[in-house]
């Protein structure tokens, strides 16, 4: 596995290369979480999944900022929308093609999902070799609960505010998305959470992070 980040010219393969790009986002994860969650969590897997693919990969930089117009009542956030997203993803792969085999999107954040999906059936339409695929678990929390604050203890403990986490609004995301399309993040849950972090652990965060490499490696095969 190459980082591309930290590597010179001569090390990148002239063509044929698999090349993943974390994507991410800016954006509040509750009064615990740091707002480069999903782009830490996506950069992690994709490392990991590099390191482990028959061949290697190339793990380019993180694009770390998402569509996260639904987190825009929240301070901090940075949210370029879906336009210019899609434009984002669009010229990085036309960019990559130029030496790259394939690219492969690893997405950290539930907001870019529409995005991804234009912007890679527009670019197999070019005739690229292009996909992504979700760091997301079924049964995980929907935002900043249990799931995804063990894997930040796992991966990044310094910067989980333990003290400070607190439930949200618990409900299914399923019965929660119109509200939140319609009204936002804060409407819903005031401090941000959507589910419960109480019982996070690093340790549950590492076995969920393995599994989370591991889907992926079998969808990438």
């Amino acid at each position: 596995m190459i980082g591309l980040a930290r590597a010179v010219w001569p090390e990148v393969p002239s063509s044929g290369a698999l090349v993943l790009v974390p994507v991410g986002s800016t954006e509040q994860h509750g009064p615990h979480l740091p707002f480069t969650t999903d782009t830490v969590i996506a950069r992690a897997v994709a490392d990991r999944v590099a390191a482990r693919l028959p061949g290697g990969a190339l793990v380019t930089p993180a694009i770390s900022f998402g569509n996260s117009g639904e987190h825009a009542g929240f301070p901090g956030t940075i949210s370029i929308g879906h336009e210019v997203l899609r434009l984002v993803l669009i010229e990085t792969v036309r960019s990559l093609a130029l030496w790259a085999g394939r690219i492969v999107f690893v997405n950290g954040h539930g907001g870019n999902v529409r995005t991804l999906d234009d912007a890679v059936a527009m670019l197999r339409d070019e005739g690229h070799h292009v996909s992504w695929t979700p760091c997301a678990l079924p049964g995980g929390d929907a935002h900043a609960g249990r799931t995804e604050t063990s894997v930040m203890l796992h991966l990044a403990p310094d910067e989980v505010r333990l003290a400070a986490a607190a439930a949200g609004d618990v409900r299914p995301i399923g019965e929660l998305m119109p509200l939140l399309v319609e009204h936002g993040v804060r409407a819903v849950a005031p401090n941000g959470v959507l589910g419960d972090p109480a019982g996070a652990s690093a340790e549950e965060g590492a076995a969920l992070l393995s599994t989370l490499v591991t889907t992926t490696i079998k969808r990438l095969s």
